[in-house]
């Protein structure tokens, strides 16, 4: 009988933190040794970290990388890993998975298919590695296979898929099924987007059925290295069937779930039902022998625990809680900060961006206890004093500090939303007015230039300077605190320009930046119904969410709201789902509107649809300069990660005077 006990591991790393990578890959392999595992599995490039970017090039931190490997070697006695690093071969940098038995190195895979869209950058840094080429590396006088390779470990073969490989038409699984291989691992750094977890489950049973073996995909957890949140989620399949899922989101450092493979059974499925012509005159060099005998165990029983939240119905908006929240946790931690400080205005935005940080130690708290949080947030000098904190409640006025910078333009409303959302989130709350600082800027520039401001003449300058005269206030609170300042500008904002820089642009990253402004009131009525799984509900978003979405910079008579500067903005979602998600023309996206909108008014979706890509065109200097986001989905704005844009650009003038020409027609 052939059962092998694997495991895959979720590890939180960081770029080039060998000493904190190193241990904790040792306590990964620790806790799957005592899970009785023998083949284990590790997250692609987890001695490195995944998002080294230009770093990569850098000799040292190949060849630390290759200290650290040989050190790690020794803690594999009896049991087979995979550890993924950067190998220079031939004098070409190759993403690569090394493969140590009871102790030796036994040979390096290189990444075949390298992730290049969106938010990763692969083929700058690595070349892609051709199927069934096979080769040697000397590392230190000693050479090792280097290649399409795959192992044989006491009559039992492994192979691997390397993250994007499983993803791509022509998956190497499919040769690796040729070659009648047992187990596939696949070692992965899969970010968080909402919905993948579905997609990766598919790909891995699909994996299993149809290639006969038992599949093990490991990731990377928490945020690595500032823009993305990998969710962790290691799943393991065997027979076709998901047999183990891990935990998501997890504020821990390692998880490491394990599950037994039936090797016979695949076997006998394999033999009864494969489709597959087996490579009869393959290479012996594609199959690397061990001479060492896998720990054999028996069948288990593994249940699959899937947490109460990933069953909700309101999954994206739980998804969307708990990325962000692990997203801000972990910023905070690995900037060495010493707290969140947020410009609280009273509305939508930064009352989501207060809350997220609230949810930050409360999902912390609910999963590590309160004395392994602040063992968690051990770099923050004000939690140790164990007297003055002894609670969440007590951690949060140490962490979360929130200012409301009042004007002549400011409501009561507004004043008393932040307040109640400052109380009920327990942060510390300031409240102060700009207003003789606004009066100073004034007197300065209608003497410089001998001209009196007016509303009918200045109406942007006015507006402009009260959001920045905030700016260094806020600023100022951060740095005597040694907090992280977090901007709280949306996507929506951000395609139309909708922000004043040096104002509320300020801030390290911008935590929902990545997210439009229609899903934020739907996520803020939903916290107010029900709110996240497992910890308290927050009661003061429900004065928010009763206020229109307003900068509150023009005259209170004027009755200022975001969408009358704007459009509405569920109107000014789609436009930028329909022109920058999907590239269609501005009379394209005029016609799909209607389309999709026939309640509106042709006439205002033509004047919207203008305003839009007028608006775009003229603001991507703005978006080069916002603070980084997370990632949270295929409809992100960052242009160093995943849309890009010319600063300079004719701004679609022929095509808008094609729709205004359309529409008159019409």
């Amino acid at each position: 009988m052939h059962t092998v006990k694997v495991a895959g591991c979720a590890l939180n790393q960081t770029p080039f933190d060998w000493k904190g990578n190193r241990e904790r890959i040792s306590k990964a392999l620790s806790l799957a040794k005592n899970a009785d595992a023998s083949v284990i599995c590790l997250p692609e490039l987890c001695i490195t970290g995944y998002g080294c970017e230009d770093a990569f090039f850098n000799p040292h931190l190949q060849e630390s990388a290759l200290r650290e490997l040989f050190a790690l070697a020794k803690e594999t006695k009896g049991i087979a890993v995979s550890f993924g690093l950067p190998i220079r071969h031939k004098g070409v940098l190759f993403n690569c998975t090394a493969f140590v038995v009871d102790g030796v190195i036994r040979g390096f895979v290189p990444k075949k298919a390298l992730a290049g869209d969106g938010v990763h950058y692969e083929p700058r840094w690595f070349k892609a590695w051709q199927a069934d080429n096979v080769g040697e590396i000397e590392i230190e006088g000693k050479s090792y296979p280097f290649g399409d390779i795959h192992f044989e470990i006491g009559g039992i073969k492994i192979g691997f898929e390397i993250c994007e490989e499983a993803w791509v038409a022509h998956r190497p699984g499919a040769a690796l099924a040729r070659r009648a291989v047992d187990i596939i691992l696949n070692p992965s750094a899969s970010h968080f987007a909402f919905g993948k977890l579905q997609v990766r489950s598919r790909f891995v049973c699909e994996g299993s059925r149809a290639f006969n073996v038992g599949y093990v995909y490991s990731n990377q957890i928490g945020n690595e290295s500032g823009r993305i949140v990998y969710d962790g989620g290691v799943l393991i399949a065997d027979g076709g069937s998901l047999v183990a899922q891990g935990p998501r989101f997890s504020y821990s450092d390692v998880q490491v779930t394990s599950a037994s493979i039936d090797v016979d059974r695949n076997r006998v499925t394999r033999e009864r039902t494969t489709s597959y012509q087996p490579d009869m005159a393959e290479s012996g060099d594609l199959c690397v022998k061990v001479d060492f005998k896998l720990p054999l165990a028996r069948p288990g029983n593994e249940q699959i625990k899937i947490e109460a939240w990933e069953k909700s119905d309101r999954l994206k908006e739980e998804e969307f809680s708990r990325a962000v929240a692990l997203g801000l946790f972990d910023f905070l931690r690995k900037s060495r900060q010493q707290g969140f400080v947020i410009s609280l205005s009273g509305g939508l935005d930064s009352t989501a961006v207060t809350l997220l940080c609230r949810l930050a130690l409360d999902l912390a708290e609910k999963e590590l206890g309160f004395e392994g949080l602040r063992e968690r947030l051990h770099m923050i000098s004000a939690l140790q004093d164990r007297k003055a904190c002894t609670n969440v409640d007590q951690m949060a006025k140490q962490l979360i500090s929130c200012a409301y910078q009042a004007t002549e333009n400011s409501s009561k409303t507004t004043r008393d939303a932040a307040r109640a959302v400052a109380t009920d989130l327990g942060a510390t709350f300031y409240d102060w007015s700009i207003d003789e600082l606004l009066k100073r800027y004034h007197s300065i520039a209608e003497t410089a230039t001998n001209e009196k401001l007016s509303w009918e003449k200045h109406d942007i300058t006015l507006q402009n300077i009260q959001a920045r005269v905030r700016g260094p206030s806020i600023w100022m609170i951060a740095n005597m605190k040694s907090a992280l300042l977090l901007a709280t500008s949306n996507r929506s904002e951000a395609a139309v320009g909708y922000a004043t820089m040096d104002g509320d642009t300020c801030g390290g990253i911008s935590p929902i930046g990545g997210i439009d402004k229609a899903f934020l009131r739907k996520w803020a009525a939903w916290i107010l119904e029900a709110g996240p799984i497992g910890v308290r509900r927050y009661r003061a978003v429900e004065s928010v969410l009763k206020i229109a979405p307003t900068a509150e910079l023009r005259p209170l008579d004027r009755k200022q709201t975001d969408e009358d500067d704007l459009m509405p903005y569920d109107v000014l979602d789609m436009i930028e789902r329909f022109a920058i998600r999907d590239h269609k023309s501005p009379l394209e996206v005029f016609q799909t509107l209607c389309s999709h909108r026939p309640e509106l008014k042709t006439e205002d979706v033509r004047v919207w649809t203008v305003k839009f890509f007028r608006l775009w065109c003229r603001n991507q200097w703005k978006r080069e300069r916002y603070a980084p986001a997370f990632h949270l989905d295929d409809e992100s704005l960052d242009p160093k990660t995943w849309c890009r844009f010319p600063i300079l650009s004719s701004g679609f003038e022929e095509e808008i005077a094609e729709l205004q020409a359309y529409g008159a027609a019409k």
